[in-house]
């Protein structure tokens, strides 16, 4: 029996999370509504869900501060984060991916887009949890395959070892094929919080790992960062 989705909205317009909470029932997804930053934490406790499309300009606690305090909350099993954005809103996409944000839904939004990429979202979230359950140790990507215990990587028949900060980079961005890791992301989870490196230090190992791997695997999300595509 498939497991059922459910999914949190909250924006502080009721006509907004009405229109696409009735556009997502009908495909069978089971939908909680919040109309603020401190609602939407209070019901995401005991409501659990796995998909969270939130509006970023809120009164109160903005969409920013409720995606970090959520990104906190551990009982949540990090549900995917979705940005709910009104077009030429004045906000950056790199503090929302600072945040933890995994996309961006644009206003005013289309019933059949919104299906689309709600489908999408979660059907990446299904492809990394299944390669994670198959190996954890392994991770597999077209034919590029990451052997995180051997420090090994495979392109094609070509066996690759592959410098530490190197390997970490290309194992950090592997993880999550499509998602767009920001520079701050990159800098903190490879080289530490408390290490002071170069701004074109990523840009580096990027290009090493473009001529070791192919030009085609890492896209350059300009002024955000990099994500691999899959």
């Amino acid at each position: 029996m498939q497991k059922e989705v459910k999914i949190l909205l909250v924006d502080d317009e009721p006509d907004i999370t009405e229109f696409i909470g009735y556009n997502l029932e009908q495909e069978g997804f089971i939908i909680e509504k919040a109309e603020t930053g401190e609602e939407a934490i209070e019901k995401a406790k005991t409501f659990i869900p796995d998909l969270i499309i939130l509006d970023v300009m809120m009164p109160g606690m903005d969409g920013m501060e409720t995606c970090e305090k959520l990104r906190a909350m551990p009982i949540l099993n990090n549900p995917i984060i979705a940005f709910l954005t009104a077009r030429g809103e004045d906000y950056s996409q790199i503090a929302g991916f600072d945040a933890g944000a995994d996309d961006y839904i644009s206003k005013p939004v289309k019933p059949k887009v919104l299906v689309s990429r709600v489908k999408a979202l979660l059907k990446r979230k299904t492809n990394t949890l299944n390669k994670e359950d198959d190996n954890e140790n392994i991770i597999t990507i077209g034919e590029i395959v990451i052997d995180k215990d051997r420090y090994i990587v495979k392109n094609v028949d070509e066996e690759l070892i592959l410098p530490r900060k190197e390997f970490k980079l290309l194992l950090l961005l592997a993880s999550k094929p499509d998602k767009v890791f920001t520079r701050d992301e990159i800098y903190s989870r490879v080289w530490g919080e408390d290490i002071i490196v170069g701004d074109r230090t990523i840009d580096v190992h990027i290009r090493k790992l473009r001529e070791k791997l192919g030009s085609d695997h890492i896209r350059t999300i300009k002024g955000v960062g990099y994500k691999f595509l899959e």
